[in-house]
């Protein structure tokens, strides 16, 4: 078997973020742009979103990837940078991002 590299491999992103009380329809239209921006995204695969079932603040993002530097190069994108300005300033926290490798 070709031994492949953990850069080649899919990956999970897990972003974990915690909004401020009363702004979940921001945050919510706010994802949507997020969406739209993402699917041009050069090896982003699919992606979902969920509230926490105890803290509706509470909000995870799982999205797949085909390789690390394609999470990497959208990570350090403009395009996440300008989407991400839209919603810090309801979050309560910085977003808490998790990389998963199989």
């Amino acid at each position: 078997f070709p031994t492949r590299r953990s850069s080649d491999l899919m990956i999970k992103v897990i972003i974990e973020r915690k909004i401020a009380q009363g702004m979940e329809s921001t945050y919510d239209a706010a994802i949507k742009d997020t969406l739209r921006a993402i699917l041009e995204a050069p090896g982003y695969m699919s992606g979902a979103n969920f509230k926490d079932s105890e803290d509706p603040n509470h909000r995870v993002i799982i999205t797949n990837w085909r390789s690390l530097p394609a999470w990497k190069e959208w990570q350090a994108s403009e395009a996440r940078r300008n989407v991400i300005a839209a919603i810090q300033p309801i979050l309560e926290s910085s977003e808490k991002i998790t990389v998963l490798t199989a």
